[in-house]
């Protein structure tokens, strides 16, 4: 990170605080940006705003199947099974969108917008 100036993802969903649903490892990724100051910013289109509000990691549904590994998993172990995380707007500096640039603040706005 210390190498970057800042970091683009893409997301599979904008959910209505600003924050977005994309593939596990985003959340981490945005997180370590943010604790070093480098910019986050998200490239998505609108058809991927969501009505959901999700306030954490747990809100998230899991995966239709544990990851395979390769190996046997002991029985004791319990395995996260969601293969999505759940990113808060507080570590995402902008949206880039069909609709504009947008910050995750204004997301809500924009959702009210596209379901009038």
């Amino acid at each position: 990170m210390d190498e970057v100036d800042m970091v683009f993802v893409g997301a599979d969903g904008v959910v209505e605080s600003g924050g977005i649903i994309n593939m596990m490892g985003t959340y981490q990724v945005a997180l370590v940006a943010h604790t070093m100051n480098k910019p986050v910013y998200v490239a998505a289109e609108s058809y991927k705003f969501a009505r959901l509000y999700p306030l954490d990691q747990k809100d998230m549904a899991p995966a239709l199947r544990p990851i395979d590994f390769g190996v046997p998993i002991p029985s004791k172990v319990e395995v996260e099974t969601s293969n999505l995380d759940y990113t808060p707007p507080q570590y995402l500096t902008l949206l880039f969108t069909d609709l504009g640039v947008l910050t995750p603040s204004v997301v809500s706005d924009e959702l009210i917008q596209l379901y009038l």
